[in-house]
């Protein structure tokens, strides 16, 4: 589209009028722009026209052609500079690149966890406490936090309501109230029948006592009326020392982290995962992409046939 390359041309003429760029500077933005202008071409929109959305899937383009985040950055911040011009030149009412956030260049990548791991922490969920009722409870959390990578505060929120019927997928309410659909495997949703049938049974007697049900999945005797964050930590933590794992490398988010990396390293798509985990910005998902390089690492070092031999052939 020939409209893309002219609105560029003259966003370039304005940043070397007005703020006498270094030439240097501005070839990179040409060469930035220029190639979001051909991707917005590939994919037949004109840059005047081009959402949030698009400019998301831009990076995650950019994110699959390996490029570093450092390159990521500066094309994205060529991005925004260029749709605050289109606004001042009343060609678009709203920069659609206002609020993303860049991928980050030192991100501190998140701690996670093998399979290996989440089988061992299963295990003590389901083995460690002393009444049935409190280990099919804990099994359930376990394998509901695992299946669905929630958030352990929207995992204790949720109302029972929303697991009844054997659904295949739950209704999860995450932050700013943005509700989201999550799958649920076959294990969570046996072992949610499981402790549905504890719990319900346990809220008979409390009716029968006086005390009214409650409405939570997992409901307490505290002030918020379900288990708390806090108490899922330590017992999380308490799973850790049972099987045999370093409690500092276990928490609710290290679940969800596991969650993540784990669905991305057996081939999910990374705006996938962000639906499933509630990013607002797909620049907050690209840090679990760290584990398709150790995977390509992987794959190479195994699988190359030159790799397999002690010669190497020049």
């Amino acid at each position: 589209m020939n409209n893309n390359l002219e609105n560029i041309s003259l966003f370039l003429d304005s940043k070397a009028a007005e703020t006498g760029a270094a030439q240097n500077t501005l070839e990179a933005y040409a060469r930035d722009l220029s190639e979001f202008s051909n991707w917005s071409s590939d994919h037949s929109k004109n840059v005047l026209d081009i959402a949030r959305t698009d400019i998301e899937q831009f990076l995650v383009h950019m994110l699959y052609q390996g490029l570093a985040a450092s390159t990521r950055a500066r094309r994205l911040s060529a991005i925004k500079q260029f749709y605050r011009f289109c606004v001042e030149e009343n060609w678009r009412k709203e920069n659609p690149a206002l609020n993303i956030r860049g991928p980050g260049r030192n991100q501190k990548l998140p701690k996670t966890i093998t399979l290996e791991h989440v089988d061992a922490l299963l295990e003590a969920a389901q083995t460690s406490s002393k009444t049935e009722f409190h280990r099919v409870r804990e099994t359930c959390l376990m394998q509901l936090l695992y299946a669905t990578g929630m958030r352990v505060t929207e995992m204790m929120e949720l109302l029972a309501i929303t697991v009844r019927g054997d659904p295949t997928m739950i209704l999860v309410l995450g932050k700013g109230s943005k509700e989201r659909l999550v799958p649920l495997s076959k294990p969570a949703k046996k072992a949610i029948k499981d402790w549905l049938t504890k719990r319900d049974a346990k809220e008979e007697l409390r009716k029968i006592k006086g005390f009214p049900k409650s409405r939570y999945l997992f409901p307490s005797n505290g002030k918020q009326g379900h288990l708390t964050r806090h108490w899922f930590y330590q017992k999380i933590k308490t799973w850790a020392v049972i099987a045999g794992i370093d409690p500092s490398l276990i928490s609710p988010h290290t679940i969800r982290h596991a969650f993540a990396t784990h669905l991305l390293a057996n081939g999910a798509d990374l705006r996938v995962i962000q639906t499933l985990l509630g990013h607002a910005d797909i620049a907050t998902t690209e840090i679990y992409t760290h584990v398709l390089h150790e995977n390509l690492q992987s794959l190479v070092m195994n699988h190359h046939p030159l790799s397999k031999k002690d010669k190497i052939i020049d």
